[in-house]
């Protein structure tokens, strides 16, 4: 078998793929490897002959295995997961937050310091001076709806 034989350059393709997994786990690299393993075991048999056979084979290859061993493949290497909080409104409940520009009265913005970042405010109607400690109720758009803090927070 010379080294520009087609079978050749299908199993170097496959055999690099799947030692890439090493690099880039999660378990999808070394199914496209395998696929690369069938392609030239269908070309050593003969039932492909030529690029575009061989391109469709591994194509289809690596959807059947993708689809019947992804599941198998992340349980070996397993992989990033972790389960979060999706809303992103309740993050901000009840946190407090420093006001940094007059809040107020009725609908006019100031702003609050919350989490290292300055951030537009509203106030619930009256004037929040500079200075006071206020809890985050929820955000309009990009504003922070805040209210003063009371004795029993």
């Amino acid at each position: 078998m010379e080294f520009s034989s087609p079978i050749y350059i299908w199993v170097v393709i496959g055999i690099i793929l799947m030692l890439a997994e090493i690099i880039l786990p999660g378990g999808i690299v070394i199914l496209l490897g395998a696929a690369c393993l069938v392609v030239a075991s269908a070309i050593a048999v003969g039932v492909v002959d030529g690029v575009v056979q061989a391109m469709t084979l591994w194509f289809i290859a690596s959807i059947i295995l993708l689809l019947g061993f992804r599941h198998f493949t992340q349980k070996l290497v397993g992989g990033d997961s972790h389960v979060d909080n999706t809303d992103e409104e309740f993050d901000l409940y009840d946190k407090r937050a420093l006001v940094k520009s007059v809040i107020g009265p009725a609908q006019k913005q100031g702003r609050v310091e919350f989490q290292g970042t300055e951030w537009p405010a509203l106030g619930d109607g009256t004037e929040i001076p500079v200075g006071v400690q206020v809890k985050v109720i929820c955000r309009d758009n990009i504003a922070l709806v805040v209210e003063p803090l009371t004795e029993q927070d």
